[in-house]
């Protein structure tokens, strides 16, 4: 069964969300701080983790971070802090979801299932390089080789560049990227595509991505 840990200092929380999870499978590891949350993932073999934002001793953005650093693996957000800002921030670090206190249990336990699914299903993909622009990404470790040097990706970066890279020249809409990247149909976030496109350009070289106005981004075939 997979392992899911959930961080939140809020026990009643971590209590709910076990007794949905558990019921569709998934073994539990608990954290009631950020610090503890860490520890298990350096202990135990985490498929998923669900964290919240204001956790005292490490908070949900620092573990984030920690996490990015050493595993590849999908990351839930749940958190009362509302604000754009916050969002954004939270999927630039490289959180895959977002969701907002006070939420449903059956809705945090389907986007659990399906990142779960999604991580299964793209497993066998994930075992060669895609060349394109003067740009390697490294589909096994899910990282942008360029002049030689390999750059780490955050999961959104790496799934944007993938779906440019496959078809470079092409100019792809913000609704397919997004849909991509988040796996979220009919619900376009435009703030957070134009923080990921920003970060890949920083990290590609400003003149890898073009916007193209009123339609969307595509990968320059050069290089």
């Amino acid at each position: 069964m997979p392992n899911v840990l959930i961080a939140d200092d809020e026990k009643e929380i971590v209590r709910l969300l076990k007794i949905y999870l558990e019921s569709e499978h998934f073994t539990i590891f608990e954290a009631y701080n950020g610090a503890d949350a860490y520890d298990i993932l350096q202990k135990e073999n985490i498929d998923l983790a669900i964290v919240d934002i204001m956790m005292p001793l490490i908070d949900g953005y620092e573990l984030i971070r920690k996490i990015r650093k050493g595993k590849y693996i999908p990351i839930l957000v749940i958190s009362a802090k509302t604000q754009l800002s916050d969002r954004i921030l939270g999927i630039d670090l490289g959180a895959d979801d977002y969701i907002v206190k006070p939420f449903e249990p059956l809705e945090v336990a389907a986007k659990v299932k399906a990142h779960m699914r999604r991580v299964t299903a793209q497993r066998p993909a994930c075992d060669n390089r895609l060349t394109a622009g003067g740009l390697t990404l490294d589909r096994n470790a899910c990282t942008l080789i360029k002049d030689g040097n390999q750059i780490d990706l955050t999961k959104a970066e790496f799934k944007v560049l993938e779906l440019l890279m496959e078809q470079p020249g092409r100019v792809f809409t913000k609704e397919q990227i997004y849909e991509h990247a988040w796996f979220n149909e009919g619900a376009v976030d435009d703030n957070t595509i134009r923080v990921v496109i920003s970060r890949l350009r920083d990290k590609a070289g400003a003149g890898c991505i073009k916007t193209i106005r009123g339609l969307g981004y595509r990968l320059e075939n050069h290089g």
